[in-house]
């Protein structure tokens, strides 16, 4: 019987399983109701008197080397088990296709913008949103009496009339043409403030890409063909586009920038009001008092100035009616935007 003990307690101190189902079948080989070690206590009962004693605490310390053995194995798997997961995940669940995200058609259409007129040898442009009235204001030839300044349209830091959130980022040309000498060619993307009721065509956060080109022999005739080509190039190269005069405090001439309807041909829908034009920027010549107040002598140089609302060229691009979709951030109006561009 000694010789039965120590065979099933080499086995035991031997085992090595790779999973914990092995373990519980070999658990219940040995301990279990019908298990090898049952047996030895039945036939312990017919062994000698005087040799029960020495008997008895072989099976005992078999029992218990069983019973560790079998639990050490059962953590130690486990523990495997842990390991492999936080670190790589379960390498045995199947393989799944992970879904993807897609970027947000105001991202799309500035990245688009952007590229469309880095071609053109325009570089991008940033400055803060928490800005002064000078590079708001001043500097862009707006008049103390403006209703710009009005806190109807403008958010104004703790009541300071001298620090607000920017409205255009108008700004951001201030801050370029006070740092760098001409030539100046940027563009200027950006988000921007403005106090208004937010409705399906407004809100009082909205984004716009303004462009600054200032050198010598800068002509009107130079902005107009750069607008041209952007049109093209965003809504398709039958795109015609008109101007129509109108003011800036900032340049001068200026013009409204329209594009025909890209929805209609022309011919007029409900989109464009029958026109068959799309209303997308304003633009114009700098005036010669920002270049002044900006350090820039007007005598030697000229430029232009545009500005769009990202929103408005999406909306027309993408057929989007409503402009709080754009804030929303739900998923099945983001996820139409996977294959855009």
């Amino acid at each position: 019987m000694t010789d039965k003990i120590n065979e099933l307690l080499r086995r035991v101190e031997a085992f090595r399983p790779k999973t914990a189902a092995e373990v519980e079948e070999f658990r219940i080989r040995v301990l279990g109701k019908k298990g090898e070690l049952n047996a030895l206590m039945e036939e312990f009962k017919t062994v000698a008197p005087e040799l029960k004693r020495e008997l008895g605490q072989q099976l005992n310390r078999l029992k218990n080397t069983a019973l560790e053995r079998i639990n050490t194995l059962r953590a130690e798997l486990q523990n495997a088990a842990a390991d492999q997961t936080s670190e790589a995940g379960d390498l045995t669940r199947p393989g799944t296709a992970e879904p993807i995200g897609s970027r947000h058609p105001i991202s799309l259409m500035k990245n688009r913008i952007v590229e469309v007129f880095s071609r053109l040898g325009y570089t991008v442009a940033d400055g803060p949103e928490i800005e002064d009235d000078w590079h708001v204001f001043s500097a862009l030839n707006f008049p103390p009496e403006h209703p710009a300044r009005d806190m109807q349209d403008t958010f104004f830091i703790e009541k300071n009339p001298d620090i607000l959130l920017r409205t255009h980022t108008s700004s951001i040309q201030v801050r370029m043409m006070e740092r760098q000498k001409p030539p100046i060619r940027v563009i200027c993307p950006g988000r921007v403030f403005r106090n208004e009721a937010i409705s399906y065509r407004a809100h009082c956060i909205f984004h716009q890409i303004e462009g600054l080109y200032v050198d010598e022999g800068v002509s009107f005739a130079d902005l107009k063909q750069s607008l041209l080509y952007f049109a093209k190039e965003i809504f398709g190269e039958q795109t015609a586009i008109r101007m129509r005069p109108s003011y800036f405090p900032f340049t001068e001439p200026s013009a409204e920038v329209d594009v025909s309807c890209n929805l209609c041909g022309g011919k007029g829908c409900a989109v464009c009001k029958g026109t068959g034009w799309l209303e997308i920027m304003g633009c114009g010549m700098v005036d010669p008092n920002v270049l002044s107040a900006n350090g820039i002598d007007p005598q030697k140089y000229s430029g232009f100035a545009f500005g769009m609302g990202i929103e408005r060229i999406a909306m027309l691009k993408y057929g989007v009616k409503d402009l709080r979709l754009y804030f929303e951030n739900d998923v099945r109006f983001l996820h139409q935007f996977d294959t855009a561009f």
